[in-house]
C-alpha cells in the first residue's frame, strides 16, 4: 500500500512542476482538456478490445495524469483539489453499497445493480429515472442504458422469448413501411424501434450491443483486407471483379 501511495504522490508531485514550469501545461483549461480526455479514452477502450493489457496499463495512465490535471487546474481557483475528488467516490461508493457498508441484504448482482439506481435517483433528485443518462452519449449506448435505467424501477419485460417476439414485430412493421413506400421519417421510425428491440433482446441474453456490434466490425474488416490483398497479388482491381469472384475470397477469409 504504502508503495502505491508513494506513487500517486509522485505523480501529484510531477504534476505541480509541469504547471509551474512547462508553457504548454501552463496554458490548459479543464475546456481545453476536454476533447483530449475523450481522445486517451477511446485508446483506452481500443486496447480493451484487443485485449492488450500491457496497452491497458499504459491507457489508465493518461487518464490518471488527466483526472490528476482537472483536479490542479480547479484547485488553483479553490474549486475542489484531488482529495476533495476522491473523498466524493470513497462517500459514494460506501453510500451506494449498503449491502456492504450497512445492514442491506441482497441475492445477487442483479439486486445489487437495482439498489444503485434508486439509491442515484435519491441523491442527485431527478424527477425522471432517465435524468441520469447523458445526451451527449451514442444512440446504441444510449439505448442501453435507458432500458438498463428503467428495469431498475421495474419497467421490464419478464423473458427473453416476449423480447424476441417484439423484435420480430418491429422488423414486420420496417418490412411493411418499406414494401408500401412509406415517407422516410416512417422508415426511420420503424428502423430506430427495431435497433432499440435489438438492444433490448441483447441485454437479456447478456450480450453488450457495442461490443457485439465492434467485434462484428473487426472481423468485417479483416476479412474485407483480405479480399483486397488476394485482389492485388492477382493483379486485379476490386472495380474490376464481380461479386461472384469477390465472394471466393471472402469466403477464403472466413475459414482463416
Amino acid at each position: 500500500m504504502e508503495e502505491k501511495i508513494a506513487a500517486f504522490r509522485k505523480l501529484l508531485e510531477i504534476m505541480d512542476e509541469l504547471r509551474a514550469k512547462c508553457p504548454w501545461d501552463q496554458k490548459q483549461t479543464i475546456p481545453s482538456l476536454r476533447y483530449l480526455t475523450i481522445e486517451e479514452t477511446y485508446e483506452l477502450s481500443e486496447s480493451i478490445l484487443q485485449n492488450d493489457l500491457d496497452s491497458v496499463k499504459k491507457e489508465l495512465g493518461d487518464l490518471m495524469l488527466h483526472i490528476v490535471f482537472y483536479s490542479k487546474i480547479a484547485s488553483e481557483t479553490n474549486a475542489f483539489d484531488i482529495k476533495d475528488v476522491l473523498d466524493n467516490i470513497c462517500a459514494k461508493l460506501i453510500h451506494r453499497h449498503p449491502h456492504i457498508f450497512g445492514d442491506v441484504v441482497v441475492k445477487n448482482a442483479r439486486e445489487v445493480h437495482d439498489n444503485w439506481e434508486r439509491i442515484k435517483l435519491q441523491e442527485k433528485g431527478n424527477k425522471s429515472v432517465l435524468s441520469g443518462v447523458p445526451t451527449g452519449l451514442p444512440a446504441m449506448v444510449k439505448a442501453f442504458r435507458i432500458q438498463e435505467k428503467a428495469s431498475g424501477v421495474g419497467f421490464d419485460w419478464e423473458k427473453p422469448e416476449q423480447v424476441w417476439e417484439k423484435l420480430l414485430e418491429e422488423l414486420n412493421e420496417l418490412k411493411e413501411m418499406v414494401e408500401t413506400r412509406a415517407s422516410h421519417q416512417r422508415r426511420e421510425e420503424e428502423l430506430g424501434d427495431l435497433l432499440f428491440a435489438v438492444i433490448n433482446y441483447a441485454r437479456f441474453i447478456e450480450v453488450n450491443p457495442e461490443d457485439a456490434l465492434e467485434s462484428t466490425n473487426r472481423k468485417f474488416i479483416k476479412r474485407f483486407r483480405h479480399l483486397e490483398d488476394k485482389a492485388r497479388e492477382a493483379g486485379r482491381s476490386l472495380h474490376e471483379m464481380t461479386l461472384a469472384e469477390m465472394d471466393v475470397y471472402w469466403n477464403e477469409a472466413k475459414t482463416m
